[in-house]
């Protein structure tokens, strides 16, 4: 039996990332979450969305720990993780009311990001939306002082890491049918930005 592991960064951020979900997650019934990490945002937003459907996914190596929070959890509405690496991946295409995915864009590369943005467009169907936590840029400009050591941190860690400009991801989304609706600010210098799939196809 696999022990749970606790990150408590997860358990910080869960209580108002949760308050921007229910509001952003209000009509959605499906919802993919892209690098569910622990398992803890899983089953915490599971619990308190019962009307949401969770898919968990994550690279195979850390499924063990997602699954042992989702059976300790034993909700019916959480699913055991499918096995995504945003880099080849395939989902099912205009499947998925809701995206959600925390704290991985600064620590994928570029090219794995703008893979992310090019899957959650063909995931959502139209008007779904997507919802990314964690620190970001804007106008090339870091908002605190610990993000921008943060971000020299991880460049130091791996060259391909690094904390995002929110304008290059809404380029990104733009090329896949995404817009951004909107850009919430979070404790811990962190942002919640949502970007939603337009009612009509991308050109």
């Amino acid at each position: 039996m696999i022990d749970k592991p606790c990150a408590e960064y997860a358990a910080r951020n869960s209580s108002p990332i949760l308050e921007v979900l229910e509001r952003e997650f209000a009509s959605a019934r499906k919802v993919l979450e892209i690098g569910s990490g622990t398992g803890q945002h899983a089953v915490t937003f599971g619990a308190r969305l019962p009307h949401l459907s969770w898919q968990t996914s994550d690279l195979e190596e850390n499924h063990g720990a997602i699954r042992a929070w989702i059976d300790g959890a034993g909700l019916a509405n959480v699913h055991y993780p499918l096995a995504i690496d945003v880099r080849a991946a395939q989902v099912d295409a205009d499947c998925w009311d809701g995206v959600f995915s925390a704290n991985t864009a600064h620590i994928m590369s570029i090219e794995a990001v703008r893979a992310m943005f090019s899957l959650v467009g063909r995931a959502l169907r139209r008007n779904g939306v997507f919802c990314l936590y964690g620190p970001f840029r804007q106008g090339g400009k870091f908002n605190t002082t610990s993000n921008a050591e943060f971000n020299v941190s991880l460049r130091a860690r791996d060259p391909d890491m690094g904390i995002r400009d929110i304008e290059v991801l809404d380029e990104f989304g733009r090329g896949t049918g995404l817009r951004r609706t909107r850009l919430y600010a979070m404790p811990a210098n962190n942002h919640l930005v949502v970007w939603a799939r337009s009612g009509s196809d991308a050109s």
